[in-house]
């Protein structure tokens, strides 16, 4: 098959694929619905559980694919009712041909009103299949646009994190060059954004064109939009297309303001509340913790009711728990901070070992710890209890850190934990409380 686009052999091959496109639509629009709604919940816990440990990187891609996930499933389904629709208009037509307002019997006001409006039911029966066809191209060119919007941001992060903030550059170069790049992608991103919603003003006229083309240059490759530029122009020059994109916008907005909803019964009382001792939130109790996205909280016993002559607490680890540490025992702290996003493979005893030996490691992760333990104490009622944690895996699977209280001594009935932490403030030792959790002690 020739794929030379100025033949006429390949024009009719398109031709004739244009016409049947309605049927790989549906078989590609079912496909992609059945995926989306199996991948959407995973994907939704995946980004709340990046979110609560703090993974940034993770958190970005989860929210991503999330948000490319709700759009496909949105404009995919749209697409589906619409062209089932169009194939319903085209079996009526099939059996009652075109619309006779005449035998109707309707008065000349509303019959002169209908045939004014409706026109044909071949004319209702074409504008469904523009509405369709431009609407499945426009499903996958969204994701292009979000993929752009945050390739923009990770542009200006890029240059704060490694121009502006990297100490090793002359202030020069990390002031006067990442300044200005800061700036130039502030004025590219406004005049690009103003472009794209006034549907290309700026290229319009002759010198503003001049000034503009070089930002457009860099931004067409910042944005990727020369992966999808061809579907971008073929929409503006046609007006159908247009008008349908605008009809869209609203429908996006109404959905994001419906999202954002949500009905509050009481002034007073929310289910969403930290602990304390009125209020047991689930997030602190692990027989509470049923679903795949519920996340623990700061700190973590077995249940509100405790039978057994100890108590357990996990609290789970967070990159803001290692700063913490730090900050309390900066001796520890090392000179080159390897977390965040990096690769398994090394070519060096650097990396993922920080070059130490185990015996260096295993030192270096025994003060952790001990400052750790330092950092954190207990308060249940007015008994004071000090901390004795290891480093383990809750039955989820999260890293962070587990001891055992002993509680024998407990009298029966309501109870409230208070988990106490240190921390350095100007120059001086405060104790805050980082979490309050009320549970019910009885002697099995």
């Amino acid at each position: 098959m020739s794929n030379d686009y100025k033949s006429p052999a390949f024009k009719k091959l398109l031709d004739s694929l244009q016409q049947q496109s309605w049927e790989l639509e549906l078989i590609i629009s079912g496909f992609a619905i059945f995926g989306l709604f199996t991948a959407y919940e995973p994907l939704k816990t995946a980004m709340i559980n990046a979110q609560n440990e703090q993974q940034i990187y993770s958190f970005v891609i989860y929210f991503l694919a999330f948000i490319a996930c709700s759009i496909l499933l949105f404009n995919l389904l749209l697409h589906v009712v619409l062209r089932g629709l169009w194939i319903g208009a085209l079996g009526l037509r099939y059996v009652s041909g075109d619309i006779d307002f005449d035998s109707l019997g309707y008065s000349a006001k509303f019959k002169n009103y209908l045939r004014k409006r409706i026109v044909s039911f071949d004319r209702y029966i074409a504008n469904l299949e523009n509405y369709c066809s431009i609407l499945f191209a426009i499903s996958f060119l969204l994701i292009f646009y979000v993929l752009a919007v945050t390739a923009v941001i990770v542009a200006f992060v890029s240059v704060a994190t490694f121009i502006i903030s990297n100490d090793e550059l002359p202030n020069w170069i990390s002031k006067g060059l990442g300044v200005g790049l800061v700036i130039f992608l502030l004025i590219g991103m406004l005049l690009t954004f103003f472009d794209f919603i006034t549907q290309g003003l700026l290229k319009k006229n002759k010198w503003v064109a001049k000034i503009y083309f070089p930002v457009y240059w860099v931004f067409s490759f910042l944005t990727l939009s020369i992966l999808y530029r061809p579907l971008i122009y073929n929409f503006l020059d046609n007006k159908f297309g247009k008008r349908l994109i605008l009809s869209l916008t609203p429908f996006y907005i109404l959905i994001l303001v419906i999202t954002s909803l949500e009905y509050r019964n009481s002034n007073y009382l929310d289910h969403d509340s930290n602990s304390s001792a009125e209020i047991a939130n689930k997030e602190n109790y692990f027989d509470m913790l049923t679903e795949e996205e519920d996340y623990p909280g700061d700190a973590v016993i077995p249940s509100k009711v405790i039978t057994t002559p100890y108590l357990q607490v996990f609290i789970p680890y967070a990159e803001k728990i290692e700063d913490r540490i730090f900050a309390y025992n900066d001796s520890i702290k090392p000179k080159e901070d390897l977390r965040g996003l990096s690769s398994t493979i090394t070519f060096s005893s650097k990396g993922n070992n920080w070059g130490m030996s185990t015996r260096q490691k295993d030192s270096i992760r025994s003060i952790y710890l001990k400052t750790f333990n330092e950092s954190y104490s207990f308060q249940i009622d007015t008994l004071q209890l000090d901390s004795d944690f290891v480093i383990t895996t809750s039955p989820k699977g999260q890293l962070g850190f587990e001891t055992y209280l002993n509680i024998e001594n407990l009298s029966e009935g309501k109870h409230l934990l208070r988990v106490k932490r240190k921390r350095k403030e100007k120059g001086e030792i405060v104790s805050v409380t980082e979490a309050s959790i009320p549970f019910w002690y009885f002697n099995n």
